[in-house]
């Protein structure tokens, strides 16, 4: 029986040591297949981060674009539809002034 007991004893800690060298194996194959998988995540966020700078010079470029832009004739009469009776009232006196200094050049003659 205790040749029996030191055969099992024996038998128990091979298996023990067999789990840990392959746990340690597992382990080493895990965290290289982690790392790889972060290098990859690192480069698409690299990508990512790339487009998003280039969307963003985009929007900002038509956003000022949309603002330098002058309205033509036609959109500022169709905006007038629009305005409040205080609004028009405020958009007649700025006519008026705008008048009011245009005529002393409008007299002048030609040289």
């Amino acid at each position: 029986m205790l040749t029996n007991l030191g055969e099992d004893l024996k038998k128990i800690f091979l298996a023990g040591l067999g789990a840990v060298a392959t746990t340690a194996e597992k382990s080493k194959e895990v965290i290289d297949e982690l790392v790889e998988k972060g290098e990859l995540t690192i480069e698409q966020g690299k990508v990512l981060n790339e487009e998003l700078k280039h969307d963003i010079k985009k929007k900002v470029k038509q956003t000022v674009a949309a603002v330098n832009k002058t309205p033509d004739g036609t959109a500022v009469v169709e905006s007038l539809d629009k305005l409040s009776p205080e609004e028009l009232e405020a958009v007649k006196a700025k006519l008026a002034e705008m008048e009011k200094d245009d005529a002393p050049q409008q007299e002048q003659p030609a040289e």
